[in-house]
């Protein structure tokens, strides 16, 4: 049976279904895009809202990551200037923290190499004639404080953006429509699927997905059974803080820990605390939440930080990042895409685990090329590197 409706068909309308959605779209795909619930609705709406190289992936030497996140992080702010915005980040160094000073100024100088020495890639080391304009930030022990740039974002805006330039490339996107199922043979795959009550079936040549922490409960529900990644689904918090504490970035390390934590302005009058790395064990991704010790961790750090900065907390939030399954901490595990298909020659299905917000466009360009043999020969609509973003 090859009688297709769709080259592709894409469970999830996270960041990287509606990537590769725009991707396949734009080289003249046909697309359909199955959302159980709405675009952004699992992790890409809960992320730390960054759209970054990565500076701490240089610690696990990361650096093919962070080359090509800075490579995109460029890409956007020329394609999406209403959505990315460049904003100065801060690190402050103290006497009792891990990271010495010579340790950050020669990272952040690997940082702007990476950047291809760009005007954005640019750092410093801030004055102490400076340090009065830091707000409410600790002095008590501050020993220095560098300052480099990256983006900040609405991470559902961006996304809903890219699925809008999908859509607009003639992408069909079918929500709330829940995956069923799905049957393998040799020439594609038929999948099932329910929308506004009613069981759906289509046929395609490949079938991606890009359910995030879903992505394994929807691949056990393919037929024949496939290969698929042991993963562990690591939650991360954040806290939204009534009134504008900082009106830059702060790039901290949590006293505890020794691990990231970013202090930033959200919207006009918040401030945006997080995150946590929490090991998540529960049946369903869904049931998310954040955990009171994580919020009393992030607390702990902006007061740390910022003693003044009030104790309340407005609202929070939790999402769940999908990283190889391993032993040790999370936060040393490597955040590069893992793509999985079904075979390598003529893939009828592709695990999408993983990936950066930032990379999402790249992440969907090497998809597409790993499954080039599946598709036909198209006449491509237009080029994701110079696609505009707007929002939708």
């Amino acid at each position: 049976m090859s009688d297709y409706q769709f080259d592709l068909v894409i469970v999830g309308a996270g960041i990287h279904g509606a990537g590769i959605a725009q991707a396949a779209a734009a080289a003249g795909h046909s697309v359909l895009v199955l959302e159980q619930q709405a675009i952004a609705a699992g992790s890409s709406s809960r992320s730390s809202k960054l759209v970054h190289g990565g500076l701490r992936y240089l610690e696990q030497f990361d650096f093919k990551l962070v080359h090509e996140s800075l490579v995109e992080r460029e890409r956007l702010l020329r394609l999406a200037p209403l959505l990315v915005k460049l904003v100065p980040f801060y690190i402050p160094i103290y006497r009792n923290t891990r990271r010495r000073p010579w340790e950050i100024c020669a990272g952040l100088s690997l940082y702007a190499l990476l950047g291809k020495l760009h005007a954005h890639a640019r750092f410093r080391s801030l004055p102490r004639r400076d340090w009065d304009r830091l707000g409410g930030l600790q002095r008590n022990g501050l020993q220095a404080v560098f300052q480099y740039w990256d983006a900040q974002t609405d991470d559902a805006a961006l996304t809903r953006a890219v699925m809008n330039s999908a859509t607009s490339l003639h992408a069909q996107l079918s929500v709330p429509a829940s995956f069923s199922h799905a049957d393998l043979d040799d020439q594609g795959c038929n999948v099932v699927f329910n929308h506004a009550g009613e069981d759906r079936q289509v046929r395609c040549r490949v079938l991606v997905n890009a359910a995030g922490p879903w992505v394994n409960h929807v691949a056990a529900r393919i037929r024949p059974p496939c290969a698929r990644a042991r993963v562990d689904l690591i939650q991360g918090t954040h806290l939204i803080m009534d009134g504008a504490i900082v009106d830059s970035i702060y790039y901290v390390e949590a006293p505890r820990d020794g691990r990231a934590v970013f202090i930033m302005p959200w919207h006009e009058h918040s401030t945006l605390v997080g995150t946590t790395e929490t090991r998540f064990t529960g049946p369903d991704p869904g049931a998310v939440h954040p955990l009171p010790e994580e919020q009393d961790y992030l607390l702990e750090v902006l007061h740390r930080y910022f003693p003044s900065a009030p104790t309340e907390i407005r609202t929070s939030f939790a999402g769940l990042r999908v990283l190889p399954s391993g032993p040790g901490r999370a936060f040393r595990r490597s955040r590069e895409i893992l793509l999985l298909t079904d075979r390598k020659r003529q893939p009828r299905m592709l695990n999408v685990y993983g990936g950066k917000l930032t990379s999402y466009r790249a992440d969907a360009e090497h998809a597409l090329h790993l499954l080039r043999t599946s598709l036909p020969k198209c006449a491509p609509k237009a080029d994701t590197r110079r696609l505009p973003l707007t929002p939708a």
